[in-house]
Formats: C-alpha cells, sequence, structure tokens
C-alpha cells in the first residue's frame, strides 16, 4: 500500500527505477471502496532491448487485487496463467510447479521489498 501513495485513480501509474536495467511499473486498473487492482510489471529501459529480449524471455507481469481493510494483496493473474491453484499434481500438462501460488507470492514479496528498499520514484 505505500507503494501507491498518492496515486488511487484509474490509469495512474507509478515507476521505480532500481538502476539502468531494473525499472517496475505499477498501474491501477480497477478500483473500489475497499480495493484497488493493479498492474505490477517489470519494464526495460530501451525498446531496442525490449524487442530482442523480450521474444526469448518475457518481463514478469502480475495483476494483484489490494484489501485495503485487511492490509492483504492477492494475485488474481499473472503472466503465465489466469488462476493460480494452491496445489499442482506433479508431472501436469503444463509443468508447473506442485507449490506455484506459494513460490508466486514469494516472487511478488521480494519484487515489492526491493522496490521499498532501492526503489526510485518522482512523487509529484
Amino acid at each position: 500500500m505505500r507503494l501507491l501513495a498518492g496515486i488511487t485513480e484509474i490509469g495512474e501509474q507509478r515507476e521505480f527505477c532500481i538502476d539502468n536495467d531494473h525499472i517496475f511499473q505499477l498501474t491501477i486498473t480497477e478500483q473500489s471502496r475497499y480495493t484497488h487492482v493493479v498492474e505490477f510489471r517489470q519494464l526495460t529501459r530501451k525498446e531496442s532491448d525490449s524487442l530482442r529480449i523480450g521474444k526469448l524471455l518475457p518481463k514478469p507481469t502480475m495483476i494483484i487485487r489490494l484489501y485495503h481493510d485487511a492490509r492483504v494483496a492477492e494475485v488474481i493473474e499473472t503472466a503465465k496463467s489466469r488462476a493460480i491453484k494452491p496445489r499442482y499434481d506433479y508431472p501436469n500438462p503444463s509443468m508447473l510447479h506442485p507449490d506455484e501460488k506459494q513460490q508466486t507470492y514469494q516472487f511478488l514479496t521480494e519484487w515489492l521489498q526491493t522496490c521499498l528498499r532501492l526503489g526510485q520514484t518522482a512523487i509529484k
């Protein structure tokens, strides 16, 4: 929630620059009285790098619902899948790990901590 400080309207964005190669962007896509839905993604500074690397290794993206009253974030979509089950049999057709949901939340936690610790942003 601290990363959203000062932005509340649909379409508003905030970028966090870690260094020249690591830029993260939060965009508000939905809002209601008690929740926001945000898109959290990693960007590439140079368009040429994005075209060349993006086809081989796409940048991660997550759609997250933030519950203000409970102070909880729920991943509702990732670049790979729309809904993440709590557990997967292994092996499975998509080759998802048995604890895919836990790993997704761990990845989100690391992204958010990195933005809070190292991110620099222009606040208006």
